[in-house]
């Protein structure tokens, strides 16, 4: 196993809706043998016994603001789908990130949500959470195996509605540079929607994956990531 490398950047791993930090647990290990230091953080949005129901992107914003100030030196910050919406605004107030890789992730602009970037009605004051798929082991996981599907779903948990509803305040992505990673054969994130969202984006890449590559192909997600991390963050 390969040591850590301290003069590479730490990479901050952001989920997306209704998941947490388990779902990095597969390429963690990997990247850690190629000598990447990794963080990661819980969003509030993702309702869990210890979270606040009513948690938007700016309670999110604020958790991923708070694991960059515990990261010394340069961060590459990776935001999976939902988490791709406070980490844009997050990464316009931190000081110590270099680069913001989206992996199939809500790359939006100020004003937007993820509601009304898919033309669903927002509500002004949302309540309530919202339940994952009751076929997110299609949507989410469709090439991932059976048995880690299983698992996955099981650990799924509720997702605040004001966090689909907010609107974006701040879009770090305009000063930071950043790179999109658009999985091709994502049943939950369609993809035109990440062609059009990746047209924001400094650099594009390309798995041939579903929508958690992070689980179906955690080698080819991590040899990517450090592609991008040592080649468009420096």
């Amino acid at each position: 196993m390969s040591t850590t490398d301290t003069s590479r950047p730490t990479l901050l791993l952001v989920h997306g809706a209704w998941h947490g930090t388990w779902c990095w647990e597969r390429l963690e290990p990997v990247l850690a043998a190629d000598g990447w230091m990794t963080r990661t953080v819980a969003l509030p949005s993702a309702v869990r016994s210890d979270t606040p129901p009513a948690a938007g992107i700016d309670q999110d914003t604020r958790a991923v603001l708070d694991a960059l100030e515990g990261i010394e030196g340069p961060a590459v910050v990776v935001a999976h789908s939902y988490g791709g919406i406070p980490v844009t605004q997050a990464i316009a107030d931190a000081s110590n990130v270099s680069h913001c890789v989206y992996l199939a992730a809500y790359q939006l602009d100020v004003g937007e949500s993820l509601f009304g970037f898919h033309g669903a009605p927002e509500h002004q004051d949302p309540q309530g959470v919202i339940p994952p798929l009751k076929n997110s082991d299609t949507e989410l996981y469709a090439d991932v195996s059976e048995e880690e599907t299983a698992r996955a779903v099981l650990r799924l948990v509720p997702q605040t509605a004001r966090s689909f509803t907010d609107r974006v305040k701040k879009a770090g992505w305009r000063t930071v540079p950043s790179s999109y990673i658009i999985c091709e054969q994502d049943q939950a994130l369609p993809l035109r929607d990440q062609e059009r969202l990746a047209g924001r984006a400094g650099a594009v890449h390309r798995l041939d994956s579903g929508h958690s590559p992070f689980l179906s192909m955690p080698a080819e997600l991590a040899a990517l990531l450090a592609k991008i991390a040592l080649e468009e963050a420096g």
